[in-house]
């Protein structure tokens, strides 16, 4: 399944298998984690003032791995924050009933290399899964700025105020429809349209502070979007990865403040049964 290479066939050049060793150097080692922007302070590295965002980590937990084998590739499942139970589905209700977990306010998958880097159900991530002083990738959305024109969207300098010119001063102007190509406007024209909205990665910023108490990480720089937004933060792409102790230490003192997460999965499951079929067959008395 999924196009897997087998020892007696050559290296394959197309298909998922490929795909996936392709980005393999450049697909992280561990799952990252989903913050919520708090705003912006600064601290001093010396005697030089580093801006730098908060972002805080909002009851994050692992709520499923994707694998190899069942979905074609290796991706941890993250939730944070919560959510009424008024206002889940069904099907999502039981989906967390199944492991254990309160229903989370947002959702979102982060794929590793390869199984070494999936987390077990249920454990909360804390600040300390990154170091001070490595280096992050942060990805927002952006303000939306609303319908803008061409000089605020993309910096067009605008027409003349006078000489001719009338009611045209801040228009475009020429698309340029018949210069070729079978004289049409060619898809990516910079034209008037909605400004911002739009998902903003910031790579390679540095991790300044770290703090398990507050539930915070302090990155270096400005990232994308307003107070309160939902970032997916995790281990730079372009950086070297932190360093193995630190993620041995890491994944650690994860699992030893979850020493009985597996039995608590397993019970949830059993639980999930019993309840999803007295729910059957209340509606089939019904």
């Amino acid at each position: 399944r999924f196009n897997q290479p087998s020892s007696g066939l050559p290296a394959l050049t197309t298909g998922p298998a490929a795909a996936l060793k392709r980005r393999e150097n450049t697909t992280p080692l561990r799952t990252g984690v989903l913050a919520v922007k708090k705003g912006m302070t600064s601290v001093f590295a010396g005697k030089v003032r580093v801006p730098c965002t908060v972002l805080q980590l909002d009851q994050v937990q692992v709520v499923a791995n994707k694998t190899r084998e069942k979905n074609g590739y290796w991706a941890v499942q993250i939730g944070s924050g919560s959510r009424d139970g008024r206002n889940v589905t069904s099907p999502m209700l039981g989906y967390y009933e199944a492991k254990g977990i309160a229903p989370k306010a947002d959702l979102a998958e982060f794929m590793v290399r390869d199984k070494s880097g999936l987390l077990p159900v249920g454990v909360q991530i804390l600040p300390d899964w990154f170091k001070k002083g490595q280096y992050v990738d942060v990805k927002g959305r952006s303000r939306g700025m609303g319908f803008a024109g061409g000089m605020k969207r993309h910096g067009f300098s605008g027409q003349e105020a006078s000489h001719g010119n009338s009611k045209n001063h801040r228009t475009i102007g020429t698309t340029g429809p018949s210069q070729g190509s079978g004289s049409r406007v060619l898809p990516g024209k910079k034209m008037p349209g909605r400004m911002g909205n739009d998902f903003v990665t910031v790579q390679n910023l540095k991790v300044m502070m770290v703090d398990n108490e507050l539930g915070i990480v302090l990155v270096s720089g400005p990232i994308a979007g307003p107070k309160g937004r939902v970032v997916r933060l995790q281990d730079s792409k372009k950086r070297k990865a932190p360093p193995q102790p630190h993620r041995e230490a890491a994944l650690a003192n994860l699992l030893e403040r979850h020493p009985d997460h597996a039995e608590k999965l397993q019970a949830a499951r059993e639980q999930h049964l019993v309840l999803k079929g007295q729910r059957e067959a209340a509606q089939l008395e019904a």
